[in-house]
């Protein structure tokens, strides 16, 4: 059959999802400088497909310009054409950054970062996901069986990765029913968004080439295992060494590590509005389900909403290249860069601000009455959506890191979602998460 190779140019948006157009190949240096043409509207176009509010309405004209750091091309050998991809990035007709582009404002948060600190973020995402046509028996929990039998598509998975210039990392039978988990190497700055946002797609890719199809919805069954995404979280320093650890603090937490990690905790409560930002989010972030539901750091303790990562290692060295905490209030319903933004604009203010070191809790803070936990510092987190949009919009520190009119429009954005999921139950809202992600 005649066909001709294609390229994708998309830009990750506020769902999470890629939306761009396709070009013929050729093309490909031509469009380095021309870029594609893009609309305003676009952007609030939720994870159903349907437009919400828009203050756009039908006027305007951007730009999406493909990102040559950002590509990906997988031939899976199968005769079917390569997936050949590239984020960009949306710009006005001038050039200058367009005000919701999600990598221009992950940039301005990375970019603040080193202004307060000279550090750079070093990050990695686990991403958990299920297999919808698998249909696999209880019983496979982290088993050789439940990896036996998709043994073929998680190698795929794992080739397919690498051959789009990822370096896998580890993958697994996870302990949901049909759930597998998959990581990668860190790596600096954006780059960890953009490798986050192409995984999800490589991994759709080979589910589809064998037949199958990968969601990755926060939550598939009501009374089942959610599909988190826990972003892992160093630094470097301005000659690229280690600058996490330091083994003079209290559990290692270098001076700017601990004020970072109280910033993400005290803004906490209105950032995982763009962390975990689906309805079925809130019913995943519960106490007892092994995600979040306060604003705590925790060691060894995979109930924390930051949690302190182990190392089985003695050697100093080892320890400093390893040292990393853990981001869990977050899930694959959010994009990997406007996730980050928020969660590196929050350490950020923690610096800022000169928070000091916060200390790991001991307990379970569900067994305490909210007075005490208030006493003590902490915050139930939101419990359902439109309250994490209420938090969010009503802190104006943190609506005042993004650029002017973006907290309304992002509000907007859910607002939409949730009128198209309003009157239904809980199984037929896992049901249309589950068909979108």
């Amino acid at each position: 059959m005649i066909r001709e190779d294609l390229v994708f140019v998309g830009a990750p948006d506020f769902a999470g999802r890629l939306r761009g157009k396709a070009f013929p190949r050729a093309e490909l240096e031509k469009r380095l400088k021309s870029g594609i043409g893009w609309t305003p509207t676009n952007v609030q176009i939720t994870c159903f497909d349907l437009i919400a509010e828009t203050p756009f309405g039908s006027l305007g004209d951007l730009v999406m310009l493909p990102d040559p750091a950002a590509e990906s091309r997988v031939d899976f050998d199968d005769g079917g054409p390569a997936d050949h991809l590239l984020l960009g990035d949306i710009r006005e007709l001038d050039g200058s950054p367009w005000a919701c582009c999600t990598r221009t404002l992950l940039r301005s948060a990375i970019e603040r970062l080193k202004r307060v600190s000279g550090l750079e973020p070093f990050m990695a995402f686990e991403h958990e996901f299920h297999l919808k046509g698998a249909a696999r028996p209880h019983g496979d929990a982290y088993s050789l069986a439940g990896f036996r039998a998709q043994s073929s598509f998680l190698g795929a998975v794992i080739a397919a990765l690498r051959a789009g210039g990822l370096q896998p990392d580890t993958i697994m039978k996870e302990y949901g029913v049909d759930q597998y988990e998959v990581t990668v190497a860190p790596a600096l700055g954006i780059r960890a968004a953009d490798e986050a946002s192409i995984l999800r797609e490589i991994v759709r890719s080979a589910a589809l080439r064998h037949e199958d199809e990968a969601s990755f919805t926060p939550l598939r069954d009501p009374a089942g295992v959610g599909n988190g995404v826990h972003i892992h979280i160093s630094f470097r320093d301005e000659s690229g060494r280690p600058a996490t650890y330091d083994p003079e603090a209290e559990h290692g937490m270098a001076t700017f590590t601990g004020a970072f990690i109280a910033g993400v905790l005290k803004y906490l409560d209105a950032i995982v509005a763009i962390t975990a930002p689906s309805v079925v989010s809130y019913t995943r972030l519960t106490p007892h389900r092994w995600s979040a539901a306060y604003n705590n750091l925790g060691v060894q303790d995979r109930e924390a909403s930051v949690r302190l990562c182990p190392i089985a290692t003695k050697d100093p060295e080892a320890i400093a290249a390893q040292y990393n905490f853990e981001y869990r209030a977050a899930d694959a319903a959010a994009s990997p860069h406007l996730a980050l933004a928020a969660i590196i604009h929050a350490g950020a203010q923690g610096i800022e601000e000169g928070l000091p070191t916060p200390r790991p809790t001991q307990s379970d803070l569900s067994a305490l009455p909210p007075e005490e936990l208030a006493a003590l510092g902490y915050l139930r987190l939101p419990q359902s959506l439109p309250e994490a949009l209420d938090r969010f919009a009503g802190n104006a520190t943190v609506t005042g890191w993004f650029p002017e009119g973006f907290a309304q429009i992002y509000c907007q954005h859910k607002r939409g979602e949730l009128a198209f999921l309003r009157g239904k139950s809980m199984a037929a809202v896992c049901a249309d998460y589950e068909a979108s992600y």
